[in-house]
């Protein structure tokens, strides 16, 4: 029986080029925290922060994890800091230049699992403040109250690619993982679901991604590709649900 699917959010439900788009993120969040940290000790600690996510064991959230990695030796500019960042993306987030496409058939396959009475959970690496997260949802064109649960910083304990990450969100929406099915386009980060017992669908529109080239050879990500259940692209997923639910 199939209760949920996760839906994976970059390069998922919305496509774009995240090298450029990284790329011009630094270039107005560096200049935007001028005065609290000198750019070359933003971005290092920008990145560090990122990159340490993928060691919280679910003690804290992961806005605290961050935060404590972000701010080691700067306890004092703390909030002064967190403050900063939830401005930088309240403001200046969205005239960061982008474009983006959405999947064929993408508004068909989200009405198609919501007549099912499925669950649908946006499944975004939990990196980010939840206003960033809804604002490149909103890219897609897809409002947050279509889900019953958005990832992000503030309500994760885990990141990808931690197996915890898919528990606790079997946990959240209250579905053992063999009722749901992981939908995403990345082999390491979102087909490790199966590793917990979820199905996976491992979509095909935003082919390989060089994360490589995306942190200037310092890789955000870490572990090998799992094989999915399936494979296509978005569109088809209404298709292996109906074969789930069978």
């Amino acid at each position: 029986m199939l209760t949920a699917v996760l839906l994976d959010l970059d390069n998922t439900l919305v496509l774009f080029d995240e090298t450029a788009f990284y790329l011009r993120y630094m270039e107005r969040i560096v200049p935007f925290f001028e005065d609290l940290l000198p750019g070359a000790a933003f971005s290092d600690r920008l990145l560090r922060g990122i990159r340490a996510l993928r060691k919280n064991d679910g003690q804290v959230s992961n806005q605290d994890f961050f935060m404590d990695v972000f701010c080691d030796g700067l306890s004092d500019r703390r909030q002064a800091i967190w403050e900063r960042f939830l401005r930088f993306y309240e403001s200046e987030y969205d005239h960061i230049p982008v474009t983006f496409q959405k999947p064929a058939g993408l508004e068909n396959v989200i009405d198609q699992l919501q007549r099912q009475n499925l669950k649908l959970v946006v499944a975004t690496n939990p990196i980010f403040p939840q206003v960033a997260q809804e604002k490149r949802l909103a890219w897609a064109g897809l409002d947050p109250g279509r889900f019953v649960l958005l990832t992000h910083l503030g309500n994760m304990g885990y990141a990808k690619p931690h197996p915890e990450y898919y528990r606790q969100i079997c946990a959240m929406i209250e579905v053992p993982p063999e009722q749901c099915l992981m939908v995403g386009n990345d082999g390491i980060n979102d087909m490790i679901a199966g590793s917990v017992g979820l199905k996976t669908f491992q979509t095909t529109e935003a082919g390989v991604i060089d994360y490589r080239a995306v942190t200037k050879g310092r890789d955000v990500r870490e572990g090998l590709a799992h094989a999915a259940d399936f494979s296509g692209p978005l569109a088809q997923v209404p298709a292996v649900v109906a074969r789930l639910m069978a």
